[in-house]
């Protein structure tokens, strides 16, 4: 498999399993296993940033607890740069806001990306967004 191809699987797969409710993370976890994806998603929520932190470690925990990475420095830092990152993409929309969505967590080989999903919320008036980090390790 190209490598940009195997980057565009694991992006693709960190965002659907951060778009999903319970039931679908399990079906799609047992899929991707079949297809040497490593998968994890975990659930946040609170007001932007005082929560960056939290979201940052509950990616991490999420991908260990789910074997995505192992707990070495190089792939916790690999999941904190690519949560980070994503998390930059949505800053200025969510600044001043309380959020909750779901961290969506790909590896396949070297390839690993986060995906966040946002609901920013005002009143009933929820905006919505997509935040997207990848990092390559050895």
């Amino acid at each position: 498999m190209r490598d940009d191809q195997a980057s565009k699987e694991v992006a693709t797969a960190a965002i659907k399993m951060s778009l999903t409710d319970r039931e679908e993370e399990e079906v799609l976890k047992k899929e991707y296993d079949t297809e040497d994806l490593k998968v994890a998603a975990v659930d946040f929520g609170g007001e932007f940033s005082s929560s960056v932190k939290k979201i940052i470690e509950r990616a991490i925990v999420a991908a260990k607890r789910e074997s995505v990475i192992k707990d070495t420095h190089t792939d916790q830092g690999a999941v904190a740069g690519a949560t980070k990152e994503a998390l930059s993409q949505i800053t200025d929309k969510a600044i001043g806001f309380n959020v909750g969505g779901k961290i969506g967590v790909a590896r396949r080989g070297d390839h690993i990306s986060v995906a966040v999903f946002f609901a920013i919320g005002l009143l009933h008036l929820n905006e919505m967004a997509i935040g997207l980090g990848h990092r390559a390790v050895p």
